[in-house]
């Protein structure tokens, strides 16, 4: 009873549950574009930190390639959501997946499930994390600027004017923090790097202080694409499921949009086998995930004026359906449906 009860709070948390279910999902392919993977175990002498990182390329093509840093959620690895980083790197983008020391699964492996839920809980609150996790992509964006310099796997097929990034739960707090969220709670201490360009944040966090938002959200003036379901609640953190819209209701400086799955929890997104039958609809999400981030990724990385019509002016939403609600907010524009509005 006390291990059932840790995998449902490890899957509500953004643990990869390949830890107690098995195996992730298998990632659709793209035939046309094979798929080459790297690893790195990289050092940041500043911080005495160690960074492994799992890397998602295009096999063939001279690129120059949009790159894209994906943050893992708690107790996750590099080597989680694969999915999702095989399918960009599929579509022509270089998918780059740091793991984070301290809330990666050093949280969990090895103990017992009483004292794994007990370190899971201090990792969430443990203030450390919160910097050192947006210091990670800081310092793996530098490292990518070393790949394209010097590694013959990757030099020179790097497009670094292009950078892109996404999270999943902590993984959508760190994208956040990159894009410029201000965490209010630390005396305006923000941590945005500008070569981040648009971001995905799925499932991200919300501040504590609430009478702040326009504070914690008003400086990210990047594209992004927030992901959440009607059920994605947290019980440890008393998250509740409509609140995670609150990032995309206080930013106002770049376009954003809003996709809501319909009876989508939390681990939506997490590209894992629903072996207990409890998510019949997780194959029809994960597809309009990969159409979605992609067709994002190629508007505003790659500047493609069709993939960005196709997002904004309603396709997408017709291609979604009654699967969930999707809501926009371009700079200038109003959004043609608001009835769409929770």
């Amino acid at each position: 009873m006390r291990a059932h009860c840790l995998t449902a709070t490890l899957l509500l948390l953004g643990f990869p549950t390949g830890i107690f279910a098995g195996e992730n999902t298998p990632s659709p392919t793209n035939e046309k574009n094979g798929v080459e993977i790297a690893r790195y175990d990289w050092t940041d002498a500043k911080r005495h930190r160690e960074v492994p990182v799992k890397i998602y390329y295009p096999k063939t093509g001279s690129g120059p390639f949009p790159v894209i840093i994906f943050s893992h959620g708690l107790g996750g690895t590099r080597e989680g959501y694969e999915y999702l980083g095989q399918y960009w790197a599929g579509h022509g983008f270089v998918s780059v997946h740091p793991q984070h020391s301290g809330s990666d699964d050093s949280v969990w492996r090895g103990k017992g499930p009483g004292a794994a839920a007990f370190d899971m809980q201090k990792a969430i609150f443990d203030p450390s994390n919160l910097i050192q996790r947006p210091l990670d992509i800081r310092f793996v964006i530098d490292q990518v600027t070393r790949l394209n310099k010097e590694d013959p796997a990757f030099k020179g097929r790097l497009d670094l004017d292009h950078i892109g990034m996404a999270g999943h739960s902590y993984g959508g707090y760190t994208t956040m923090a990159v894009a410029g969220w201000v965490l209010t709670e630390a005396s305006g201490f923000a941590m945005t790097d500008p070569r981040v360009k648009a971001a995905i944040p799925m499932s991200a966090p919300i501040p504590v202080r609430k009478d702040r938002l326009d504070e914690a959200f008003g400086n990210i003036a990047i594209p992004c694409l927030h992901m959440t379901g009607t059920e994605d609640f947290v019980m440890l953190l008393k998250t509740k499921a409509e609140d995670r819209r609150l990032a995309f209701d206080h930013i106002n400086k770049a376009d954003q949009y809003l996709l809501i799955f319909q009876d989508g929890d939390h681990m939506v997104f997490a590209g894992m086998k629903d072996l207990m039958g409890r998510r019949p609809k997780d194959p029809v999400f994960h597809e309009l995930i990969l159409k979605s981030t992609t067709a994002f990724w190629n508007a505003y990385l790659n500047g493609d004026a069709s993939e960005k019509a196709w997002l904004a002016d309603g396709d997408f939403k017709k291609a979604l359906g009654a699967n969930g609600t999707f809501e926009k907010k371009i700079p200038g524009k109003v959004d043609a449906n608001p009835s769409q509005r929770r």
